[in-house]
């Protein structure tokens, strides 16, 4: 018998698993979604404010079906590492809006042995690319050239680092890593309502190449809630990449299929790009607050670099006697976030490529200078914030832990929502548009309003800068939370308001994540808010304060992990999606 699921989660008193079914509907056609379920703990969302509770290891992301592969994997006898892996193949195929192969990202993680990790699989700039390749004669951009075209996409990373993530650290080999992917793809999987919703939405633009049509759109229609999408190009991508290794994707004939295609198409991608291609271990960012140390993404990511600043500039500040997202608790982080944007856009970049000031930017003693900048009572105005002189869309995220407490944290994405739009045909994977995440033009902003400059401008063989940030939270020097986001710029400040949410208001994992959120980016300057996240009083409070206030739908879309003083893991996958949270 096939049933929908709702949930599930363990009772923290007799250990027993409670199971709550909505309703009796159609389960998958080929039987991924297997009895064995029936005991995992899974995520509810009417069961209070309590996350998912296992005891053996947990999985938290924006896809259940990938999701439910990672804790099959765990099951199995892999460590976190192998079941991150097999939950980065899955997306690729049951998330397409995100998940990839045609993407990059980055990946933290923490050992058993006590090992901070941070693994770069960005993409690069082809050595095509020019700085000035999206602008016509007269210097101004070209719209859509940076986001739409194939001139969009940089060198994808995302296949060489999920290889190195569990072939370094992992137990498995790749034929069980890319079995579940293969699976999904050639078999289908029900296509979700949220999907379906996606694809109708998208029509227009996913149309635009034939070859993106055929996968998404069969028979011309957009699948319809329920209906079973398959994709044979896509697992005989990922077939080639159970069989060679990642050599397949970045030298074999899933190369050659992507070459053809960029040259047919107007791209500028090529063998010789992919076969240069590497995804680098760099050493992380750790943070140091309070009791905490949080382990982070360094360059080319910000958000490490973002978060020392924030929280440094915070620290000291009484948060607490303020009260939870009173107007002075606003005041103060928006303010932090303005310094820390501003520097962010100016100084930094892929640091292989350009000298950026890291040691300086997060010292102690320029961050006290910066301080003085925050007005006391009244907003401050961006427009007379500059960076400081330190010299005196769519992007998703999981994470893992394992019975033994290795943390994995990933974040991927394709830039946009279904990157540039431009399935490689033959291959059944999309392209990204991360040349969009460049400085196309140093002081005009990028698909996500981020006005950046020279550190961050297109060079060939460069990687762009971004804001995704997995990010690992260790207290008194043990494992307490992981916690990552989509959103562009919005990860780093989603993450800077989960962290404190846990570590200064005592919220479990799920609190935190459902809390209501807030955004500021130095430019535009104004306070972005989901609804009901600030009181009518403090709305009047601010904008009498002179802030300019713009309420948006949602912020992110998080998924974290936390581990309980009775050594329970806790985990969630954030209400503002369909994500899962399961472990057993």
């Amino acid at each position: 018998m096939n049933l929908f699921m709702e949930t599930g989660y363990l009772d923290k008193t007799t250990g027993h698993t409670k199971i709550y079914f909505r309703g009796i509907g159609m389960m998958s056609v080929w039987g991924f979604i297997s009895i064995a379920f029936l005991f995992i703990g899974m995520q509810s969302a009417a069961y209070g404010f309590e996350p998912v509770y296992a005891r053996n290891g947990m999985a938290a992301g924006p896809e259940p079906l990938a999701v439910q592969a990672g804790v099959e994997m765990l099951q199995q006898g892999g460590n976190a590492f192998d079941a991150a892996a097999v939950i980065g193949f899955a997306l690729a195929v049951t998330y397409p809006a995100a998940g990839n192969l045609g993407g990059g990202g980055f990946m933290t993680a923490w050992t058993k042995d006590g090992d901070p990790l941070f693994l770069d699989f960005r993409e690069t700039a082809p050595q095509a690319a020019k700085r000035d390749m999206f602008l016509d004669e007269k210097g101004n951009l070209v719209v859509g050239q940076s986001t739409t075209s194939l001139l969009a996409a940089g060198v994808p990373g995302t296949v060489h680092g999920l290889f190195q993530i569990f072939q370094k650290y992992g137990t498995k080999n790749r034929e069980d890593i890319l079995a579940p992917a293969i699976r999904l793809a050639r078999e289908g999987f029900p296509v979700s309502y949220s999907l379906h919703r996606s694809l109708l939405a998208n029509h227009k633009y996913l149309t635009r190449f034939a070859s993106t049509a055929a996968v998404f759109y069969p028979n011309g229609k957009t699948p319809a809630f329920g209906s079973v999408l398959k994709q044979p190009d896509l697992a005989w991508t990922l077939s080639q990449l159970s069989q060679s290794g990642p050599d397949a994707f970045y030298q074999g004939e899933i190369a050659e299929k992507l070459a053809r295609f960029m040259e047919q198409n107007g791209g500028l991608i090529t063998r010789e790009d992919l076969a240069a291609y590497k995804s680098k271990f760099r050493p992380p960012v750790i943070i140091a607050y309070k009791n905490y140390s949080l382990i982070a993404p360094g360059l080319p990511s910000s958000g490490g670099i973002a978060l020392a600043q924030m929280l440094n500039l915070l620290e000291p500040l009484p948060l607490q006697k303020m009260g939870y997202n009173s107007a002075e608790y606003i005041h103060s982080l928006v303010e932090a976030e303005r310094l820390a944007f501003a520097d962010r856009n100016y100084f930094l970049g892929d640091s292989d490529f350009v000298e950026v000031p890291v040691d300086r930017l997060v010292s102690d003693a320029y961050l006290e200078e910066r301080r003085r900048l925050i007005p006391g009572w009244y907003a401050g105005k961006s427009e007379g914030v500059s960076h400081g002189n330190p010299e005196s869309h769519e992007t998703t995220h999981f994470c893992v832990v394992d019975r033994e407490h290795n943390v994995v944290a990933v974040t991927y994405t394709l830039n946009g929502s279904y990157g540039m739009g431009g399935v490689v045909a033959g291959t059944g994977f999309l392209l990204n548009n991360e040349m969009d995440d460049f400085s196309a033009k140093p002081g005009s902003s990028n698909l996500f309003g981020l006005i950046q400059y020279e550190a961050n401008a297109i060079a060939p063989g460069k990687r762009m800068l971004s804001s995704m940030t997995p990010l690992i939270v260790l207290r008194n020097g043990k494992f307490a939370f992981t916690v990552g986001t989509p959103g562009g710029p919005t990860i780093i400040t989603t993450n800077l308001q989960i962290f404190l949410n846990m570590a200064e208001w005592g919220m479990n994992i799920r609190e935190a994540i459902d809390a209501r959120r807030f955004h500021h980016q130095w430019l535009p300057d104004r306070i972005q808010f989901e609804r009901f996240a600030l009181s009518p009083d403090t709305l009047l409070h601010l904008s009498g304060r002179g802030y300019t206030l713009q309420q948006v739908n949602s912020i992110g879309c998080a998924a974290g992990i936390q581990t309980m003083e009775d050594g329970l893991l806790a985990g969630y996958a954030d209400g503002r999606g369909e994500g899962l949270a399961a472990g057993y």
